[in-house]
């Protein structure tokens, strides 16, 4: 079972519209409304691909109830952690070449309910195959917590990968995570100056065991401890890029309890993100660019 973990949860509204008027009245021609957060969306990828699923994270009031009542439509199976505060919504209003979103901080989050909620995750790594823990961070939330989690997972022989942002990516080697997935940008505001590889390698020097940058249409760049890889893309598909970096991360995870060498890893992810560009909303992918795309990614 792969366990994703979203501290931050969230109710994801996204809004098509064929074009946006910042100035004037928009109308809106689809409205989706589902549970959201980056883990979520790793989970439903999985999810949609055969594996074990378990979403877990902080959620409250309101919103967080309607968090977990869409979770549990989908079918996803679900170990949430109670909090007193209201969940977050995010919205991404959608046009036909661009993505604007639009992102709540969440709640604030006592200590005792974080303390609360890393018993929890440590009783769930029992029955882990490996763990995902992405997203921003709720308020009250210290920026190491991801490296407290994946070093828990460590301890107990559990890959982990994170996605990240800011401090807690700056945090996160300490944890000694299998993968940390930075996007191109990220990484730069991470480790400052250099390139791409020397920012990658920078971090895997500070504990993490690999490192998985996301460099949208010009694919991937990965520095393991076997060697660096790139996949670099054959076209361009157009499209809503929410969520392609948590379609990716859904294939890295599947890389970590199967064994498969890091050349067929790549590939798969960075097929799988591209084909989540090609679907309206966050956490879905389109099979038919997936079969199209996969074989024609190119790895060196």
């Amino acid at each position: 079972m792969i366990i994703t973990v979203t501290l931050n949860l969230a109710l994801d509204v996204t809004y098509q519209v064929p074009a946006v008027d910042w100035d004037g009245v928009n109308r809106v021609s689809a409205v989706h409304r589902r549970a959201g957060g980056k883990g979520v969306n790793v989970a439903r990828v999985l999810a949609a691909l055969g594996r074990d699923v378990l979403v877990t994270g902080l959620a409250g009031g309101p919103t967080g109830r309607a968090i977990e009542a869409d979770l549990k439509s989908a079918r996803l199976p679900t170990a949430l952690y109670d909090i007193a505060g209201d969940s977050r919504t995010t919205l991404a209003v959608s046009g036909t070449d661009n993505t604007a979103l639009f992102n709540e901080p969440g709640p604030e989050v006592a200590s005792a309910e974080l303390t609360g909620f890393i018993r929890h995750f440590e009783a769930l790594l029992t029955s882990a195959d490996a763990v995902v823990l992405s997203g921003s961070l709720p308020r009250g939330v210290p920026s190491d917590t991801y490296a407290t989690l994946a070093a828990l997972a460590t301890e107990r022989g559990v890959p982990s990968i994170v996605d990240a942002d800011g401090d807690p990516l700056r945090h996160a080697p300490e944890g000694r995570p299998s993968i940390l997935k930075p996007n191109a940008d990220e990484l730069a505001r991470a480790v400052p100056g250099g390139t791409p590889a020397e920012g990658a390698q920078a971090l895997r020097g500070r504990g993490a065991q690999a490192v998985v940058v996301s460099m949208g249409a010009d694919g991937l760049l990965a520095v393991t401890g076997e060697g660096t890889y790139a996949a670099r893309m054959p076209y361009t598909v157009r499209g809503n890029p929410t969520g392609a970096g948590d379609s990716l991360v859904a294939g890295l995870a599947l890389g970590l309890v199967e064994p498969d060498p890091w050349p067929d890893r790549l590939r798969r992810a960075a097929a799988l993100g591209a084909a989540a560009v090609a679907t309206p909303v966050a956490g879905e992918f389109d099979p038919d660019v997936y079969a199209d795309i996969h074989p024609q990614i190119i790895i060196t």
